[in-house]
């Protein structure tokens, strides 16, 4: 199906509510109330301030005519290793994450670096609604309304210099709260990276929520990178640092086994992953496969990115 981008949308155009709203996962520690009516700070609650309320959520502003993941399957069928390996077992582990006192770091190569809140990073950026595919390389696929803001708003506000020529972007490392950082699975701290031109295009965005509620942390709270024609694991979670960098970055997967896990990481059904074939995909909650759409479907959007690329090569 297109992709329709429409900031004129109304909620009802966009899908019916039954499709996320039928199901509620409850879990200790979790953050489980919805984005639309918070309104004051918690323990738990690090998107306002004592007396801040947050905006009103633009709906509609990139939708699709599929139908969305049921909640309850985005939460707990993830990959998020800090919290365990298995699918299930972040969702086991979600209370682990500590969510009290998050800030981040902006590096490198911007003209306002330094530690930011999460308020003082979210302040002046209104949340907005995307309706976006997800898909991970090991050849499944969901569809997710994450509730976030554009990455190229904050990078705007941050003003990289001449020298920025890619974003870098670091997630929590911190053992003595998430048990997958004890073992030796990744080398940690998780780190990823995008190309200036492709942090700056207005699909990339950094999302804070999704369903109308607060990112559940297996899903990467309390903030988390969503580039939708990439693979799943290009999309880091729980993030800690943001830097800008003149060199291509290392990143975790491609660090970890670059013959089969590249830099750029497009969805591309012409390349195959060693172990899973990438030209179909099984969406959650489907029997049969379907065909995988080039850069997930959003070719016509970020394809002029790569025209002078081998996409072959460069995977």
């Amino acid at each position: 199906m297109p992709l329709r981008w429409n900031p004129d949308l109304t909620p009802e155009e966009v899908t019916a509510e039954t499709l996320f709203r039928q199901r509620r996962l409850f879990m200790k520690g979790a953050l489980a109330t919805t984005v639309s009516t918070l309104l004051a700070s918690s323990a738990n609650h690090l998107l306002a301030a004592s007396h801040a309320a947050l905006p009103r959520i633009q709906k509609g502003v990139v939708t699709l005519d599929e139908n969305q993941t049921p909640f309850k399957d985005v939460s707990t069928y993830t990959n998020f290793y800090e919290l365990g390996s298995g699918k299930s077992t972040p969702a086991a582990n979600a209370e682990r994450l500590p969510l009290d006192t998050w800030q981040i770091s902006v590096e490198g190569a911007f003209q306002q670096t330094g530690p930011f809140t999460l308020q003082q990073l979210l302040q002046g950026h209104p949340l907005q609604e995307r309706i976006y595919r997800f898909r991970c390389v090991e050849g499944w696929s969901m569809v997710i309304p994450w509730i976030g803001f554009p990455l190229r708003d904050l990078l705007s506000r941050l003003q990289p210099t001449q020298a920025a020529r890619y974003i870098v972007f670091e997630t929590l490392y911190d053992p003595a709260h998430l048990p997958g950082q004890t073992e030796k699975t990744l080398p940690w701290p998780y780190r990823e990276g995008l190309r200036l031109d492709e942090a700056m295009h207005p699909l990339t965005i950094l999302a804070v929520g999704m369903y109308d509620r607060h990112l559940p942390p297996q899903n990467g709270a309390p903030l988390r990178l969503v580039v939708p024609w990439k693979y799943g694991f290009k999309s880091i979670k729980s993030i800690v640092r943001i830097r800008a960098s003149y060199e291509q970055p290392q990143t975790t997967w491609n660090q970890m086994a670059p013959n089969e896990y590249g830099f750029y990481a497009n969805v591309n059904p012409e390349v195959s992953h060693p172990r899973w074939p990438q030209n179909k995909e099984r969406r959650i909650g489907e029997l049969l496969r379907r065909p995988t759409l080039p850069f997930n479907g959003y070719a016509e959007q970020v394809a002029h990115l790569y025209k002078d690329m081998d996409l072959q090569k460069f995977f």
